[in-house]
């Protein structure tokens, strides 16, 4: 309860605390870097005043110490230019390009950025410069700041997406929940309507009343399976998907305006695909729903079925106003709408059941301002 109650001054804490952490290590590293880079500066000086010793030095001196401070050098790549500008001598360089001068005069400008030279004198006169570079380990010390900073981006964003997924999946378990409890709800009033059909068959009613009534309680009763399958993997079976169309286009056709016509072209043979009834169903009848609002209540709804080799084509065509170029794939999301009332959830549930659910696509294929719009569903054939 008490973590519940201050999770966002927790959370915010934890983000402060990371912040001072990462400041820190970034600092600690900036100040290590500038330390070992002193360090090597401070060997090439004492490399320096060995080199000007045995260069000043006489044939009686005993330079022991000074050659092995001399031939100590093992990581500092490093050049030695005399003074009228030849090259004295070299350590860590690669010995074949050293020949090349315009390799050298490289160096010696790269060098020079990375360092201040070190000149050697004799009697104040200066007889050679020291030009040296950052040893390996240095300048992997460099982008080690990088990486670090490389390593809590990727961490930041592996809990940004947990924290994400874990957020939706919470909503789709709350969704589900609120979805399943509305189609309990349902059954109850269901049932009595279920009831009164059946006293109203032994009354003397118009059996094409009755008939109307049943169909809109089957309409009910799969409106309630829908709801009560959300939030659980649907189950498909081979059904023949022009019977299926056809069932949703007449009920929707019978309960439409007669001021909007309707158009079913299919094939005369029978076409089997892995459908989920109840969800088929709900798809046809919002892209159906879809363009009649785009209409206004007014025009023509053509619905074309056709076969190419494996794959099925369910084309749901209006006369309505259109959709931009620029909007094809925007409306597919969830609360994309135009309309004044509405969640924007009709398009997206659509694209969910198709895709997700039956493995096929789902795309606007044609559209023209004022003309009308052409939806196309692409599923695959069942396989026998």
């Amino acid at each position: 309860m008490i973590f519940t109650k201050y999770r966002n001054t927790f959370r915010w804490v934890m983000i402060l605390l990371s912040f001072i952490i990462i400041s820190l290590i970034l600092w600690n590293t900036y100040v290590f870097f500038q330390n070992f880079k002193a360090e090597e500066r401070s060997k090439m000086d004492i490399w320096a005043e060995a080199q000007s010793d045995f260069i000043n030095s006489d044939t009686n001196a005993n330079l022991d110490l000074t050659l092995k401070i001399l031939s100590s050098n093992h990581t500092t790549p490093m050049i030695v230019i005399n003074k009228d500008g030849s090259l004295g001598s070299y350590s860590n360089i690669d010995d074949s390009k050293v020949s090349d001068s315009s390799y050298v005069n490289k160096l010696i400008l790269k060098f020079q950025n990375e360092n201040k030279p070190i000149e050697i004198h004799y009697q104040n006169d200066l007889l050679a410069s020291i030009y040296y570079g950052n040893s390996d380990l240095l300048n992997k010390l460099k982008y080690y700041p990088l990486a670090l900073l490389l390593i809590i981006f990727l961490f930041g964003a592996v809990v940004f997406f947990f924290y994400k997924s874990n957020k939706n999946a919470t909503e789709n378990k709350l969704w589900s929940g609120m979805a399943k409890e509305t189609a309990h709800q349902i059954g109850t009033p269901l049932s009595s309507l279920i009831g009164w059909t059946e006293i109203l068959k032994s009354e003397s009613v118009n059996p094409d009343y009755i008939c109307e009534i049943e169909k809109d309680v089957d309409r009910l009763q799969t409106i309630t399976e829908r709801f009560s399958k959300i939030g659980s993997v649907p189950t498909l079976e081979p059904l023949d998907i022009i019977k299926e169309t056809v069932d949703s286009y007449s009920y929707l056709k019978t309960r439409s305006s007669k001021l909007v016509a309707f158009e079913l072209i299919t094939p005369n043979t029978e076409i089997l695909v892995n459908l989920n009834k109840q969800l088929y169903s709900w798809t046809i009848e919002n892209l159906v729903k879809n363009a009649i609002d785009a209409m206004k209540g007014r025009g023509k709804i053509t619905i074309e079925i056709s076969e190419l080799e494996n794959d099925i084509k369910v084309s749901i065509s209006d006369t309505g106003k259109g959709i931009p170029k620029n909007k094809f794939n925007t409306i597919f999301e969830p609360g994309y709408t135009t309309k004044k009332r509405g969640w924007g959830l009709g398009l997206s549930l659509t694209k969910r059941i198709i895709e997700e659910f039956h493995n096929g696509k789902i795309k606007v294929s044609h559209s023209e301002i004022d003309k009308g719009t052409t939806f196309q569903i692409a599923l695959k054939r069942a396989i026998n």
